[in-house]
């Protein structure tokens, strides 16, 4: 009967060794380094909770203990337990989601984003299309899905009946463009429809498995649909220029795990074969270039760089619209908080937009930063 006890309290004082074996481990190496031991900053301040939060901040950057465990331990969440952190989603078949926009799918519109709310997109797009139409240019928005959206049965088994979801800020955000006379291409419906063909089962999916964005098949499928559109409306007639299709696959790391900032994973990760098409000129075989005297201009951001400007070039969706409309086209990229900062940078540029008649404004549907 004395053993279990025992062997508790030998655990408990393993436990107390721990606890207590730490924090002198980390004084003796500042010490060392003739630093003055982090632990003593306590009673230098003002014990007032601001200065207790940044004491206890401080602490855990500086501990040794948490530098040299940190990564072990997210690679052990990761690889055993399947918890991504904040940032990622471990889903089915080695899917990974960034949570965030898995978040912004399934939360209800917030009243900061309710119409007329701060965060409400719409005036931005409204008033860029007003602006647009003042030069005689037209304007086509393109939100491109976030990837929980169309993949949802790769997030969980209880979806595994759906092939697309709409979240109800994005659903809203469709219906008040519309209701506002704004062209909009809906490539939910499109991704939606696609993975619903017969041959889709048998086809490359639409998104990257471990990254945010969309795979050449999602590419394809939105050039054609935005190169549809502008045709079937009358604002751009197809060119003449030849262009075809050249396989060029290559090996890449998706964001998702990258946001995880944890090297072990990384290292032990298997890059994601990607079959990427470049666009080249029927003569010459010279890869797709833009050209700055098109008429059309294509506003976008990481969604256009992926392949475009990234491994392996020209294989992007710039590339491939070009090629639906047999012309070249003339594009301005830029990533994070893209959709407002490509209008920045346009407006730092009017020049792009000399002779332009149409402008293809790509950003990402998922948070809705406009």
């Amino acid at each position: 009967m004395k053993r279990p006890r025992d062997s508790r309290w030998v655990l408990i004082l393993m436990f107390l060794g721990i606890l207590v074996s730490v924090p002198l481990i980390q004084t003796g190496i500042e010490i060392r380094r003739g630093e003055w031991p982090q632990a003593l900053e306590l009673f230098q301040r003002k014990p007032t909770a601001s200065n207790l939060r940044a004491y206890e901040h401080n602490l855990e950057d500086a501990s040794w203990a948490a530098k040299e465990s940190r990564p072990w331990i997210q690679s052990a969440q990761f690889e055993w337990l399947g918890d991504g952190g904040e940032k990622a989603l471990v889903g089915l078949d080695g899917w990974l989601f960034y949570r965030p926009g898995l978040d912004y799918l399934v939360s209800r519109p917030a009243a900061a984003e309710a119409p007329g709310g701060t965060n409400d997109p719409l005036p931005a797009v409204v008033a860029f299309r007003d602006e647009l139409a003042a030069r005689g240019i037209r304007l086509l928005v393109l939100p491109a899905p976030n990837k929980e959206s169309i993949y949802p049965d790769k997030v969980t088994r209880r979806a595994a009946h759906l092939r697309g979801v709409l979240g109800l800020q994005t659903w809203d955000f469709f219906v008040r463009l519309h209701a506002a006379n704004v062209e909009v291409i809906d490539l939910f419906a499109a991704f939606a429809e696609a993975r619903q063909t017969p041959r889709a089962a048998a086809e490359v999916p639409l998104y990257l498995a471990q990254d945010t964005h969309w795979s050449p098949a999602g590419i394809a499928v939105a050039a054609k649909e935005v190169a549809r559109r502008l045709v079937e409306r009358g604002w751009v007639k197809p060119g003449t220029t030849g262009f075809e299709a050249k396989p060029a696959p290559v090996q890449r790391l998706g964001d998702v795990l990258r946001m995880l900032q944890v090297p072990e994973l990384e290292r032990r990760a298997t890059p994601e074969t990607v079959p990427c098409v470049q666009v080249i000129h029927r003569n010459g075989n010279q890869l797709y270039q833009d050209d700055p005297d098109s008429e059309i201009l294509v506003l976008g951001d990481s969604f256009l760089r992926i392949y475009e400007q990234d491994e392996p070039g020209a294989a992007g969706f710039i590339a491939h619209l070009a090629k639906e409309l047999k012309q070249p086209l003339t594009s301005l990229v830029s990533d994070g908080g893209a959709s407002t900062l490509v209008r920045q940078e346009l407006y730092r540029r009017p020049g792009l937009l000399k002779n332009k008649q149409v402008v293809v404004w790509e950003f990402a549907a998922a948070r809705g930063e406009l």
